[in-house]
């Protein structure tokens, strides 16, 4: 039996388009194999949403400038060898990376400019605003505790058994006179693939970490108009609480540029408060993965990102927290103050209903006053008539008394005109 089976031979429908995409997705940016001695260089670009293609042609112009043969990548990720070190390129939503590794012994760390292996006026013109320069070198000798003087300051100095105990890593998570961050990392008998996982875990965790600390700014900027918003949402409240008159209009104004100026902070923040969890996240999970065991005496990266690391998160999420309630007690406002306005409403139709009431009473009062005198006035008009075919009748010699005629159709003109009126109104009710 065949190990494979034909696409055509499965389904009716044919294949999903993005089948092999999705499949792959968990294989995607895959880690290095490295063999130690070695020294990597991390640089990190915020991309400003700018399109992946400008990323595209400068790793061709790189090609181009280094007399290699040009290899534009189609996904957003590529690993280049090039003559004298290794290029990964990756492409991230907000963000990309550029990571050199140079590989062959060093008497001392960091003292390769691996900068310079790039040429100056193509690293001059990559693609966005630099956020992260970060150089990591990996030995396989260790170093006394006085030496590690030389490459990080005393204070904070972070460092901790990792990978089983497989290596040690030591960092002071500062910018260094070349503007770059390090990492020094001892081999205790690491593989190439631990390598691999171990570089591109500590690449992470600063990349996320910087990402993270992207809303950082926006929460502080946030939080004095947060302040300036709920201070002038308490006066709203005050005066919809206060028993004394108040203006409504002039109120519901002013609540509704509240709602707006609050909505507009909401949807400036949202996007940069929800990435930084997002980031921090993947920061603590990268740390785990490291499966740090403690240094005597020395805090680890873990214990460092929560000392450090958390409150800078806390205050983001306490103020995204500020805005979201912000905005809900605004809602709330607005939904009372409608009660408000809605009541009075209520009451001004309800005195018009009964000023109406009022005036039909007077109406039906008038009508019923000049329906007498209709009934009057059109059974005097019978009367008469009646007068006149009295007179008529005797003049043809008819034993009539026009007279008694008259006073005797009073009574009777008086009830028809009064039936015929009220069949009249009823007919008219009735439709």
């Amino acid at each position: 039996m065949p190990d494979e089976i034909a696409h055509s031979e499965i389904g009716s429908q044919g294949e999903y388009v993005l089948r092999h995409l999705l499949h792959g997705e968990v294989h995607a940016r895959p880690h290095e194999l490295l063999e130690p001695p070695f020294e990597a260089l991390h640089l990190v670009f915020l991309s400003g949403g700018a399109p992946a293609e400008a990323d595209r042609n400068h790793l061709a112009r790189l090609c181009e400038l280094l007399g290699v043969p040009a290899l534009v990548p189609v996904d957003n990720f590529h690993v280049f060898d090039l003559p004298a070190f290794r290029l990964r390129w990756e492409r991230h939503t907000e963000f990309s990376t550029w990571t050199l590794f140079k590989t062959g012994g060093f008497e001392r760390p960091f003292a390769t400019d691996i900068l310079a292996l790039l040429p100056e006026d193509w690293r001059k013109r990559v693609p966005g605003k630099l956020l992260l320069s970060l150089r990591l070198a990996l030995e396989n000798a260790d170093r006394e505790p006085e030496e590690l003087d030389q490459y990080f300051m005393p204070q904070p100095r972070v460092g901790s058994r990792v990978m089983g105990g497989a290596a040690s890593l030591w960092t002071d998570f500062r910018l260094h006179g070349d503007g770059m961050g390090r990492f020094l990392v001892h081999d205790w008998g690491l593989s190439k693939g631990q390598a691999g996982r171990l570089v591109q875990r500590l690449f992470e965790i600063e990349t996320y970490r910087m990402m993270a600390l992207l809303a950082l700014p926006a929460a502080r900027d946030a939080g004095p108009a947060a302040a300036r918003l709920d201070r002038d949402l308490k006066a709203i409240i005050s005066e919809l609480a206060s028993p004394e008159p108040s203006d409504d209009r002039s109120l519901l104004e002013r609540l509704t540029q509240l709602a707006a100026e609050g909505e507009r902070l909401g949807s400036a923040t949202a996007y940069r408060f929800s990435a930084a969890s997002a980031y921090y996240a993947l920061v603590r999970s990268r740390i785990e993965e490291l499966r740090e065991e403690r240094i005597q005496g020395v805090q680890t990266l873990g214990e460092f990102m929560e000392r450090r690391l958390a409150p800078a998160m806390a205050t983001c999420e306490s103020t995204r927290l500020r805005l979201d309630d912000l905005s809900g007690r605004i809602a709330r406002a607005g939904a009372l103050l409608r009660t408000r306005v809605d009541i009075a409403l209520e009451e001004k139709n309800r005195d018009l209903l009964n000023s109406m009431n009022r005036r039909a009473k007077l109406q039906l009062r008038l009508q019923e006053t000049v329906e007498g005198l209709s009934i009057a006035a059109i059974s005097y008009y019978l009367v008469g008539l009646v007068g006149y075919g009295a007179k008529g009748a005797k003049a043809v010699g008819l034993p009539i008394d026009p007279d008694l005629a008259q006073g005797l159709s009073v009574p009777l003109a008086l009830l028809l005109v009064w039936w015929g009126l009220r069949r009249f109104k009823k007919n008219l009710s009735q439709d």
